[in-house]
């Protein structure tokens, strides 16, 4: 048996369409056994069709697929803490979770390089991807000769991360659907300079740079109508403190980053956003996929 552990992600931060992202301390535990047919078990945050066509199995075969051999037959059991389709990168987990567990029986035939390129081409985009398989603050896009290019970096430790996780479910392509088609030269120019602004905030823990770093252009003012309160709720965490408020991928979850006076204040209102049957995770950064083999005994043995 293996333990495959790969964290939530919140990705776009803003700006950074498609580019930019952050791991969460919010993981999907996964354990894979090899099996006579392939079978599937899901406990955690909503429901998942028991059977073999889910994502963890679906980038298992992937994985094998790429590199000209035959899958084994296997089980996995996932627990999964992540909201789904809330815009926290479940599915990409999920990816990375059987990607990442067949390149440990193919004794590193992709590499973490390898599953992050797979993973990133299965998704379409690597924003939510990179943080999954490395960890921290990422920023990534496609590369001039084909497939991704990342860069990753620690967040600083005394930025707060706050999510505000509405109950009804955003899936991404619905969110992608309201977007234009097409942008103006001033929204290209606003959006390159903000999420350069961004990395330069990460790289020197410079927080005050993130209200202007986070303001987007792009997709926040297209999937706002699909996310009730979310504009009031974010002119509402700015005059609490926060350094950003954003939209966490495709919606719905309101993402923000303060210090810690004001993890209070942040909280009500993300409490008000989320409503009486949502929640408020406080989380920090988390580390990109692990994969650990794990040792069982037979009963009455040490």
């Amino acid at each position: 048996m293996i333990q495959i552990r790969v964290p939530a992600t919140s990705a776009n931060l803003g700006p950074g369409f498609d580019c930019l992202g952050l791991a969460l301390d919010l993981d999907l535990v996964v354990h894979l056994t090899l099996s006579e047919r392939d079978s599937f078990c899901y406990r955690g945050e909503g429901s998942v069709a028991e059977n073999p066509t889910n994502l963890i199995h679906t980038g298992f075969r992937a994985a094998y697929d790429e590199v000209g051999e035959v899958p084994p037959a296997v089980t996995f059991e996932a627990e999964n803490p992540i909201p789904l389709a809330r815009g926290l990168g479940s599915s990409s987990a999920a990816l990375v979770a059987g990607i990442a567990a067949a390149d440990h029986l193919l004794k590193g035939a992709l590499g973490r390089e390898g599953v992050f390129q797979l993973a990133a081409g299965l998704e379409g985009h690597p924003d939510n991807v990179a943080p999954a398989v490395f960890g921290g603050f990422t920023v990534s896009t496609p590369r001039a000769t084909g497939g991704f290019v990342n860069r990753h970096l620690p967040l600083p430790s005394d930025w707060r991360l706050l999510f505000g996780i509405p109950t009804f479910e955003l899936p991404t392509p619905v969110a992608r659907r309201v977007l234009p088609g097409s942008y103006s030269r001033d929204d290209a120019v606003l959006t390159a300079g903000r999420v350069a602004l961004w990395t330069l905030a990460v790289a020197e823990a410079n927080p005050e740079l993130l209200r202007s770093a986070s303001l987007d252009v792009l997709h926040e003012p297209y999937r706002a109508r699909l996310v009730p309160g979310f504009i009031r709720t974010k002119q509402r965490l700015y005059r609490r403190g926060a350094f950003a408020a954003y939209l966490s991928g495709a919606g719905p979850t309101a993402g923000v980053i303060c210090d810690a006076k004001a993890i209070k204040a942040c909280t009500l209102v993300l409490q008000e956003f989320a409503g009486p049957d949502g929640c408020v995770l406080e989380l920090e950064s988390g580390r990109g996929y692990s994969v650990e083999p794990q040792v069982t005994f037979a009963p009455g043995r040490p």
